[in-house]
């Protein structure tokens, strides 16, 4: 089965689908093996593991494709994919689609910001017209024809212009025909609330750490109508901080070995890259 209709399946099942960020392929190994049905290549995370740097459009649409090629290479579960704004004109979008299908991606999300765009927790968003984005997401719904890629339509109108805007930006987004429709940048509970009340349909919510929203259990936003729920970077923030603690007791103490419970063993880390399948291969065929 293809990974646009597995995900289709997933949302047709009436839970609401729990998706992890993951900032490189690693990651999302990681995420499939704690058991969890999808997988989310942020560009949040892409960036800060190939550049060191903020989301703020730094990553071409190539860089970003072959981030999700290696990504959707390393697992067997469907990856949701940051398309940004689409990289420029309709002929630029057309050929984002094409590509993440091709990467084998399950689903993208296009956004309704203008170049320079940035991550949609900062300040200093602007934004496209609505019109403008409709047609766009049009152009993306084109672009993929026959294809089972789910698009959705994203607004980062909600730090930008407030939640009145956000919301009726998601439900022209709705009537464009997207798969599903995403008001980012959420922080508070009552946001949470206002988009669950006012936007119809399938729809995705985005739950950053360190913000009053990230109070809210699962089973709340599944009671709310969500139909999934992005944790784009919980994994990436604990990586660094398990990180910084280890090089500042190396660093401290001249030693890891205090820190060998916040270690993966040698062992486990192999698992978790199949080493073991790579050696039954090489047993087989090597001479």
């Amino acid at each position: 089965m293809r990974m646009g209709a597995k995900l289709r399946n997933l949302l047709e099942g009436g839970e609401i689908v729990v998706v992890p960020g993951a900032p490189d392929a690693l990651t999302a190994r990681m995420v499939e093996r704690a058991g969890f049905p999808a997988v989310y290549m942020t560009g949040f995370g892409a960036t800060a593991s190939r550049l060191g740097m903020p989301d703020i459009g730094l990553l071409s649409q190539t860089e970003m494709t072959e981030h999700a090629r290696n990504m959707t290479r390393a697992v067997a579960i469907p990856v949701i994919a940051d398309a940004d704004t689409g990289y420029g004109g309709p002929s630029n979008i057309q050929r984002t689609v094409r590509e993440y299908v091709q990467a084998g991606v399950a689903a993208i999300h296009l956004e309704d910001q203008v170049a320079p765009k940035r991550c949609g927790q900062l300040a200093g968003i602007r934004l496209m017209g609505a019109e403008e984005s409709i047609l766009r997401l049009r152009c993306a719904l084109a672009a993929r024809g026959e294809d089972d890629l789910l698009v959705i339509g994203r607004t980062d109108a909600l730090p930008a212009a407030g939640i009145e805007e956000a919301v009726r930006r998601a439900r022209l987004y709705r009537e464009a025909g997207v798969d599903l429709v995403f008001v980012d940048g959420i922080k508070a509970v009552a946001e949470v609330k206002a988009v669950a009340r006012a936007v119809p349909g399938p729809k995705v919510v985005s739950i950053v750490d360190g913000t009053e929203a990230a109070a809210l259990r699962v089973a709340d936003l599944q009671e709310l109508g969500f139909s999934v729920v992005l944790y784009a970077v919980s994994t990436l923030f604990s990586a660094v901080q398990a990180i910084a603690g280890t090089l500042e007791a190396l660093r401290r103490d001249g030693t890891t070995q205090g820190r060998q419970g916040a270690m993966a063993s040698y062992a486990e880390f192999s698992e978790i890259v199949g080493l073991p399948v790579h050696k039954a291969w090489a047993d087989r065929f090597e001479a």
